[in-house]
C-alpha cells in the first residue's frame, strides 16, 4: 500500500510555493520589463541562477542562509524562536527558489509580446499606470503567465536536491514525492517507487494538458474575433 502522505505534502508545498512565485515572479518580470536602472543585468542574472545551478548547490546556499548558523536562521531562532531547517516551511522555501526563474522567464516573455501602443492608448485616455497594468498589461499577458504558473508548479512538485538539503526526508513531515521515490528505489521497493512516479506523472500531465487546452480555446476565440473584424 502506497503512503499518500508524501503526495499530499508535495501538493501543499508546490501550491504554497506557486502562490509566492506567481506574485513575485510576475512583479519582478514587470519591473524588469518596464524599468531601466544600474545593475539591472546583475539582478536578472541572480534571478535566473537557480535555473542553471545544480539544485544541491542551491540547497546548500539556502542552508547557509537559513540554517541555525546562517544570518536569517540565527536571527529567527534567537528573536522569534522559529526554526526553518527540517520543517515543511524549508521545503516551501526551496520550492520557491527553484521555481521562481520559471515564472520570471515566462512572465518576462509574455510582457515582451504585448504591443506597447495598446498601453500608450490607455495613457492618452488618462489611465494611471496601475490601471494600465491591471486592465491592459496583465490581461494580455495572461496566457503566458498561466503557462509559467504551471511550469513553476511542476518544477516545485518535482524538486529534490534543494529540498533534501534544507528539509531532509522526515517521513510524515518533510518527505515529498521525489524524496519518497528516491528512498523507495534505494531500498529496492520498486512497486512503491513506481507508484509515486505514476502519481507525479499524472498530476504534471493533467496540469500541462489543462494549460494546452486553455491556450487552444483562447487562440480559437482570438481567431474568431479577427474573422468577425
Amino acid at each position: 500500500m502506497i503512503d499518500m502522505q508524501p503526495v499530499y505534502l508535495s501538493i501543499k508545498v508546490a501550491g504554497a510555493a506557486l502562490v509566492f512565485v506567481a506574485i513575485l515572479g510576475t512583479a519582478a518580470a514587470l519591473i524588469m520589463h518596464r524599468c531601466s536602472f544600474p545593475g539591472k543585468a546583475v539582478i536578472e542574472a541572480l534571478f535566473t541562477m537557480p535555473l542553471v545551478l545544480p539544485p544541491v548547490v542551491t540547497g546548500f546556499i539556502l542552508l547557509l542562509l537559513i540554517g541555525k548558523q546562517g544570518p536569517i536562521g540565527s536571527f529567527l531562532s534567537e528573536y522569534f524562536d522559529i526554526q526553518i531547517i527540517f520543517t515543511p516551511l524549508a521545503a516551501v522555501l526551496a520550492a520557491i527558489v527553484v521555481a521562481f526563474p520559471m515564472m520570471y522567464q515566462s512572465a518576462k516573455a509574455a510582457f515582451k509580446t504585448i504591443d506597447p501602443n495598446l498601453e500608450d492608448v490607455a495613457r492618452t485616455l488618462g489611465a494611471s499606470e496601475g490601471k494600465i497594468v491591471a486592465t491592459v498589461t496583465l490581461p494580455l499577458a495572461l496566457p503566458g503567465l498561466a503557462a509559467g504558473a504551471v511550469l513553476s508548479f511542476a518544477r516545485a512538485l518535482g524538486e529534490f536536491g534543494a529540498t533534501i538539503m534544507v528539509a531532509g526526508s522526515i517521513v510524515g513531515k518533510t518527505q515529498t514525492i521525489p524524496l519518497a521515490i528516491y528512498f523507495a528505489a534505494e531500498s529496492n521497493d520498486l512497486y512503491t517507487a513506481g507508484g509515486y512516479v505514476l502519481i507525479i506523472a499524472i498530476i504534471t500531465f493533467a496540469a500541462v494538458l489543462w494549460v494546452n487546452r486553455w491556450h487552444a480555446k483562447t487562440d480559437l476565440a482570438s481567431r474568431k474575433d479577427r474573422v468577425i473584424c
